[in-house]
């Protein structure tokens, strides 16, 4: 598929993070584009502002005769009317994963960045780094307050793309490069197992042309699953990896920022000082500089623009203080997310370390729940909230008081809470100056914190 091949597009479900943001790289490129999306939002009234018509509520009339390419987001199902419509009229149907994929082939240096945890933040630091001298399209899955959203339109050279594997999207896209971060098993109601989480990745890394290259963790268990058949340049990073690109030197300043010392092989290349806290945060970018230092960006925008990546929105993001009551807001929805960023917090000086956790979605909370449990052993207060269904639907064999049951078992300070009001004013009364509270998961809960902070500045200034 050519995307020259087609002049009026139609995005059906324009208001998603990612859809909007192809939508104005297209448009930018004088693509007619319409859309529509359930309800009226301000990513919708951004995107009006801009020129693009966009309709609220999805209707069969919304897809005129004359469009020539249909995209959909994967939260609209078959009966949808936009569809049924586009079918009828003989229209051309992919969804977005196919149309990011297409929209690669048209740049010079195509880059996916993938793995079961940090993409978003890894795909921010390349953006940084990139900034300094290039001008790259950007696709990211957070709002990066460099590019000022979630997506950045810039020259044909460099794409970057944040390319996740959730039912096999990534396998739609065309890097000449690409990094992956990590394997663990995550999308259960996708993945049965991990072998076909393996098998996808595998099959991710072989789309890699033979001329292009695929940066990989080198502590990623059984890496050997993934390289099987690849034929494209490895190069390899990690803590202790004497045959690519490792880490020495290392130490945190008061906040728990990281810096440390980059060698390839035995060679030091350059010191790194970044501007975000955690270990974790260490080796995504130790990937981002890795890639960059094989296309040969000058190593002072490597470091500085490490340096100047202070986070994305809801990656530790600072939400405010009140009463002296620091809050933080993750998107940590993995047990391993979970534990990389309570071990960040630990960087911070605090009285007590507050979280309260949002559990996403039923599969995921079954298949790793004794795993959730052993999570937050780094806090000492923990709120657990009901589940987030995101896409799915309660068959009744999970709830969010399993988990509560099996954290107190191992002697954690533990409630639960069964919404954001209670929860609220629960934290509200017994969160003291000096504590960190920190709200957790990767759907709505965010809104605990900000309602505290609220709540608690009016009380402040009644007073």
């Amino acid at each position: 598929m050519n995307l020259t091949d087609y002049k009026k597009i139609h995005f059906a479900g324009i208001g998603g993070i990612s859809m909007s943001g192809l939508a104005e790289i297209l448009h930018d490129g004088n693509y007619i584009i319409t859309g529509s999306d359930n309800s009226e939002s301000e990513i919708t009234k951004h995107l009006k502002s801009v020129g693009i018509k966009v309709f609220i509520g999805q209707k069969s009339e919304n897809v005129s005769p004359d469009t020539e390419l249909f995209v959909y987001t994967a939260a609209l199902k078959p009966d949808n009317p936009e569809i049924i419509r586009a079918k009828e009229l003989g229209i051309k149907i992919i969804d977005r994963a196919e149309l990011l994929g297409t929209m690669m082939k048209n740049y010079t240096y195509p880059i996916s960045v993938s793995g079961t945890h940090g993409k978003t933040t890894t795909t921010s630091m390349l953006t940084e780094i990139l900034l300094r001298g290039e001008n790259p399209t950007v696709t990211v899955g957070g709002i990066l307050p460099s590019i000022g959203g979630n997506f950045r339109i810039g020259g044909d050279k460099y794409f970057v793309a944040e390319s996740c594997e959730y039912c096999d999207s990534f396998l739609k896209f065309h890097p000449l490069s690409a990094i992956i971060l990590n394997v663990e098993y995550d999308h259960a109601d996708y993945f049965k197992s991990i072998d076909t989480l393996y098998a996808s990745f595998n099959a991710f890394a072989k789309k890699i042309p033979k001329n292009g290259f695929l940066i990989i963790n080198s502590e990623i268990p059984e890496t050997e699953k993934i390289l099987d058949g690849v034929s494209c340049e490895i190069i390899t990073y990690g803590t202790d990896n004497e045959n690519g690109w490792n880490i020495r030197n290392v130490s945190f300043d008061e906040r728990g920022n990281g810096r440390y010392s980059a060698f390839l092989k035995n060679n030091k290349i350059f010191d790194i000082e970044l501007s975000v806290p955690g270990t974790h945060n260490i080796l995504n970018s130790l990937a981002a500089a890795a890639l960059c230092y094989k296309y040969e960006i000058p190593k002072e925008d490597i470091i500085s623009g490490l340096k100047n990546f202070k986070g994305t929105n809801r990656r530790f993001e600072f939400k405010g203080m009140v009463h002296g009551i620091t809050v933080i807001d993750d998107y940590a929805h993995h047990p391993t997310e979970i534990r990389s960023a309570l071990k960040a917090a630990k960087g911070f000086k605090y009285n007590k370390l507050w979280c309260i956790f949002q559990p996403h979605t039923f599969s995921r909370t079954k298949t790793f729940l004794k795993e959730f449990s052993e999570a937050f052993d780094d806090a000492d207060k923990i709120l657990i909230l009901d589940i987030y269904p995101a896409r799915e639907t309660s068959d009744g064999t999970i709830h969010s008081k399993d988990l509560v049951s099996l954290i107190k078992e191992r002697g954690k300070d533990v409630l639960y809470v069964e919404n954001f009001e209670k929860a609220a004013e629960y934290l509200g009364a017994r969160c003291t100056n000096g504590d960190m509270l920190i709200t957790m998961g990767a759907g709505d809960v965010y809104l605990v914190g900000e309602q505290m902070l609220s709540t608690l500045s009016t009380e402040l200034h009644t007073r």
